[in-house]
């Protein structure tokens, strides 16, 4: 079983290795991954605050100012411990234990807006995109869908999907083969934002119980969760969950 993941606007600063851009997910990708970091280098090096401001979905300069920098020669870390948005922060990684914390480097595919699908280990540079927005004249979610695509449907083809993507992603990749969602609803309304918050849970208890199939995850007690409805239309299975606190 894999895990799609979305990424968040918020990293963690700093890092202790190099960046090598073949050592991510796909070596094949590489020449066009790097040939979307040399228009990102590029837009950087032009320094039109208007437009690093729209890039970076910030408007104050000095803010600004912090993200221009050649994020090739930066040091990175693990994709899962760069990410500190809401999702992460419930999925708490650096507070599993050993066994958890490889079962989701091994498990999870997250869908970084410059470095298209990674795995949770792949190490990488802080950086900032704005999720939609393009680099120069590349539409990212563009790009990575016509270049790595048929790249996940091949590296998916024996595995089953548990996708925890914002819809936005499915831009970037979205599964031909069966695969299933979540969906979480309190007091009769979907949550949306705090869903975020939900499927980092989910993915928590899942590493901890080292869920290998979409059966046995369905098994899985969560507690302040209960499912109450599952639904399919054509490929696409949804779990949909009811908060009960």
């Amino acid at each position: 079983m894999k895990i799609l993941l979305a990424p968040s606007e918020t990293k963690k600063s700093g890092g202790e290795f190099s960046f090598d851009p073949s050592a991510l997910l796909f070596e094949t990708l590489r020449v066009d991954r790097i040939k979307l970091l040399h228009a990102y280098t590029n837009v950087l090096q032009k320094d039109d605050m208007t437009v690093l401001s729209k890039m970076f979905g910030i408007k104050k300069e000095t803010e600004i100012t912090k993200y221009k920098k050649d994020i090739i020669h930066e040091l990175t870390m693990k994709a899962i411990e760069r990410y500190t948005g809401v999702a992460f922060d419930y999925l708490g990684y650096v507070t599993l234990d050993a066994s958890s914390q490889s079962y989701v480097d091994s498990h999870v595919i997250l869908f970084s807006n410059l470095f298209g699908p990674i795995r949770a280990s792949d190490l990488i540079p802080e950086y900032k995109l704005k999720q939609g927005e393009a680099v120069g004249d590349i539409k990212v979610e563009k790009f990575y869908n016509e270049h790595s695509a048929a790249l996940m449907e091949a590296y998916l083809a024996d595995e089953e999907i548990l996708d925890l993507r914002a819809g936005f992603y499915d831009k970037f990749y979205k599964p031909t083969k069966n695969y299933t969602t979540l969906k979480f609803i309190k007091d009769g309304k979907v949550v949306s934002h705090w869903a975020k918050a939900y499927r980092g849970i989910v993915l928590r208890e899942i590493a901890k119980a080292g869920v290998e199939s979409i059966e046995d995850f369905m098994k899985l007690p969560i507690e302040g969760l209960s499912i109450v409805e599952i639904q399919t239309k054509k490929n696409k299975t949804e779990i949909i969950y009811t908060i009960t606190k």
